[in-house]
This record gives C-alpha cells, sequence and structure tokens, in this order.
C-alpha cells in the first residue's frame, strides 16, 4: 500500500475520530481484548486489506481469515482482532463504513458481472468515474475486487470525448486532435449512427453509445459493419445502465457495459465488530 493511500486512511479515522472516543474513554477502562469482524450477509470482500492496516497501524493486532476478493457467508469471520479495547472501538466505526462500502460494490459489481456472463459471455462490466469523492480509489479497488473493470482511473488515464466537447467541433476532427495530442487510447462518446461512423472512421480507439435506444445502437453497429470498422474499435454502451437493462442491451455486439450504478447508488454490506468477552 503506497504512502498516499496510507494517509488517506489515517485522515478517514480522524475525521471521525476528532479529539477522541469519549464515551469509550468514560465507560472503559483500557486492556487487551480479542475481537473480530463478520459478515452478516453473503458478500464478496473488499477493503480487508485497508482495515487490517489501519487497525494493525494502532497497535491491534489483526489477521485477516477471508481475502479481499473471496465470498465471505453470513456469521463467517473476516478479520480477527486482539488489542486495546479503547483502540478497537476507535475504530470500529471507520473500519466497518469502508469494509461495507467497498465490499457492497464488490458485490454488486459481481452479481452484474454474472448476469451479463448469462447473456453474453465476452461482455465485460465497467464502472465509471461517478465515484464519492475522496473515495475514487477505494471504489474503484472494489469494482475490480467484485469482477469489473477500473475504466479510467483520472482525467489523464485516457481521452474520453463527451458532448460537451462536441459542442465545439465535430467528432471526427475532436478524435484526430486527440490522436495528435498523445498516443493515449481515444474513447468517443457518441449519440447517432453517423457519429459513430465518423469516430471509428477517424481512429478513435473505443466508440461509446451513449443514452443511445436498442434500435439505434443496433443500426450503428450494422453500419460499423458495413463499412469494414467493427473489428477496428471497441464498443462500449453506457447512459443509466442497471441491472433490469442487461436483457435488453447485453445481447447486442458489443464489449462493455459501463455502469456508474456500481459506485453512486451503492448499498453497503452489513458487517459487524464484535467484543469476544
Amino acid at each position: 500500500m503506497n504512502k498516499e493511500i496510507e494517509d488517506k486512511l489515517l485522515s478517514f479515522y480522524k475525521e471521525d475520530a476528532g479529539n477522541g472516543d469519549i464515551t469509550t474513554e468514560a465507560l472503559i477502562d483500557d486492556k487487551i481484548v480479542s475481537a473480530r469482524i463478520e459478515a452478516r450477509e453473503d458478500l464478496v470482500l473488499a477493503g480487508v486489506e485497508e482495515c487490517v492496516w489501519l487497525f494493525n497501524y494502532f497497535g491491534v493486532k489483526a489477521e485477516s481469515k477471508i481475502s479481499d476478493g473471496c465470498t465471505a457467508h453470513k456469521f463467517d469471520k473476516i478479520i480477527s482482532l486482539n488489542g486495546s479495547v479503547r483502540a478497537i472501538l476507535s475504530l470500529e466505526r471507520t473500519c466497518l463504513n469502508l469494509l461495507g462500502r467497498m465490499s457492497g460494490i464488490a458485490t454488486e459489481t459481481s452479481r452484474c458481472v454474472e448476469l451479463v456472463k448469462v447473456i453474453n459471455s465476452h461482455v465485460k462490466v465497467s464502472a465509471t468515474r461517478k465515484t464519492a469523492p475522496g473515495l475514487k480509489f477505494f471504489d474503484k479497488k472494489a469494482v475490480v475486487l467484485g469482477g469489473g473493470l477500473s475504466h479510467r482511473y483520472d482525467l489523464s488515464d485516457a481521452f474520453l470525448i463527451k458532448d460537451t466537447h462536441r459542442t465545439f467541433m465535430s467528432v471526427s476532427d475532436a478524435v484526430k486532435k486527440c490522436r495528435a495530442f498523445s498516443d493515449k487510447k481515444v474513447e468517443c462518446e457518441v449519440e447517432s449512427v453517423a457519429d459513430a461512423v465518423s469516430a471509428a472512421k477517424a481512429g478513435a480507439d473505443i466508440v461509446m453509445f451513449d443514452n443511445m435506444s436498442v434500435d439505434k445502437i443496433r443500426e450503428a453497429i450494422e453500419a460499423l459493419v458495413k463499412e469494414g470498422l467493427r473489428e477496428k474499435v471497441s464498443l462500449e454502451l453506457s447512459g443509466g445502465i442497471r441491472p433490469d437493462d442487461f436483457q435488453k442491451y447485453a445481447g447486442l455486439d458489443i464489449d462493455t457495459v459501463s455502469m456508474g450504478y456500481l459506485t453512486h447508488s451503492v448499498r453497503c454490506a452489513d458487517v459487524s465488530l464484535e467484543i469476544d468477552v
């Protein structure tokens, strides 16, 4: 784990701890106890590494019993803890929040990957940049642990030509300008058949169908095939897609479904910390 992530984890703790856990300090004399973090439902784990690091940093011996990316079942022990009761209780909510959010994302990503696979085995599920501010690294890591793709980590990773960029120039000109700027991948959002063909002809690596109907997407794919361009581009689908939409879209000849839903509509997984007394 790099120092930037370690510093971010410590900032999460400091944000919650404030000037100290006054309730624990008022009620409990410090002593060494054993404790555990356990699953309260079936889930795909993400965030175990971060929680173990935080506990260990504050002197609590933490050991993962089930690794990130693996499935935990209801009442399975995820992390065993041994150390200061005051340290454990002061870290409890920070760690459970992070573990719950990341595992919720990983679990839903895994479910979406499996749902898509049933319909079209080669289609990948990807995240977007619709992550919570400050949590991008953790949100995207959770998607990958759930079997999805990270997509762009930040604005410098690759080109993504959006409708706001296209306000100022044609699709073709936008793709060509990006191509001349650097050799990074060029992805272009399109909203019409003509723009899909233009983007591919101009040299885009990825054509993203954004908020297009099934019929229009199918028409655009047929046009790309007719122009001999289908095999030269990767095709991505985006625009408010949720699991209920897979039956409608995943059967198309596309390569990736990108879903802001995975991170902006996450439900935290149910995890709990229990003290063994």
